[in-house]
């Protein structure tokens, strides 16, 4: 049963994570060995376009609360830029942080390019295109949420071009199982140019990472990948999943959530009410309000429940395209309502054959 849509709380109006000067992105949060929570997102500087500025001058950094929702507060650049010879020397995007066996696990995406960005940089140009095929996949370790961290001088693993992932890897969303075992959808482009999400797994974090032959798609008439911005866990003996609604031929609203779960993070289900969540908010003043944007779905999972939602936000009719700000929104979850009795096993869906993992053509 999909209970999402009813189980958020209104969301704090100073909650979250943002920054003066700054666009903020990203955020996914963690407790740490000091008993308040961390954030760890995404940022570029205001002063240059939302995008393509992301691409070339994003970089991830930590803030803290006392609360998970917020206000989480700047403490530091944790993945900085370290120069064109390494393969996220550029820019550091879409952080992860995880923790398992004492150690804290930051996975993130980051790329390198040999060009100097200026004003005359377009989405789409040739230079977006040259660092978009660059962007693999990192993870840095640590054995405390406050560092040092140790960052790899290479990707967890690079581009096939036989393969659907053929144009750079970027997006991880990993979930690591008690035994270590770790299971992680990350992005890709094929070679021309169509998006795709895939699984990866290994037997522990430090890898080798296998990865399937087959992208995910949930509906057979489509072509390609209608999803972006995975989140994916375990719970109830279920893996289940959180994730962008591209077109919003699933959930009917574009660029809204969807609910998934899986038996076996292979062939997936959908709900019969899909809509896991929507762009339209209730805050905690009343007030009600439809974002421009509300993406990179994260969960705070406490317990084995999730507790809070965290998601990507902007100001602004169409998206980030017009934004005047964005920031990371906190918005809490009732966890009596999400499952309550009823439990994940028994959910109301279409039949499962139409939902898992098809064979590159």
């Amino acid at each position: 049963m999909n209970d999402f849509i009813n189980s958020f709380l209104p969301a704090p109006r100073q909650g979250g994570f943002a920054m003066p000067g700054y666009w903020i992105w990203c955020g996914s949060v963690i407790k740490g060995e000091d008993g308040r929570y961390h954030m760890f997102a995404a940022r570029w500087p205001q002063s240059t376009p939302f995008t393509p500025g992301w691409l070339f001058y994003s970089e991830v950094v930590r803030a803290s609360s006392d609360t998970y929702t917020g206000p989480f507060r700047f403490e530091e650049v944790v993945l900085h830029a370290r120069g064109r010879k390494y393969f996220d020397g550029m820019a550091t995007h879409n952080p992860v942080i995880r923790k398992h066996g004492g150690k804290y696990l930051l996975y993130y995406m980051g790329t390198s390019y040999d060009f100097t960005p200026d004003e005359t940089d377009k989405h789409e140009g040739e230079r977006f295109w040259e660092a978009w095929y660059n962007k693999r996949i990192g993870l840095a370790v640590s054995d405390s949420v406050f560092g040092p961290w140790r960052r790899p001088d290479a990707p967890l693993f690079e581009p096939r071009k036989d393969k659907w992932d053929f144009y750079g890897n970027t997006n991880p969303a990993p979930w690591i199982m008690d035994d270590g075992k770790v299971y992680m959808f990350y992005k890709s482009l094929t070679r021309d140019r169509h998006l795709n999400i895939g699984l990866a797994t290994a037997d522990n974090f430090a890898g080798p990472y296998r990865r399937a032959d087959r992208q995910l798609r949930l509906d057979r008439s489509q072509e390609h990948t209608d999803i972006e911005d995975p989140f994916l866990w375990y719970q109830d003996g279920l893996f289940h999943m959180l994730a962008k609604d591209i077109t919003g031929n699933i959930c009917g609203e574009q660029y809204a959530g969807i609910y998934a779960f899986s038996r076996d993070c292979v062939s997936w289900e959908v709900s019969s009410y899909p809509k896991a969540y929507s762009k339209t908010v209730v805050w905690d003043d009343g007030s009600i309000t439809e974002q421009g944007a509300l993406e990179r779905p994260q969960l705070l999972i406490e317990d084995g429940r999730p507790v809070c939602m965290y998601a990507a936000t902007s100001r602004g009719s169409t998206g980030f395209w017009n934004a005047e700000k964005s920031w990371n929104m906190a918005i809490p979850i009732d966890g009596k309502k999400l499952c309550g009795e009823q439990k994940w096993s028994k959910p109301r869906t279409v039949k499962s054959s139409q939902y898992e993992m098809l064979p590159v053509k």
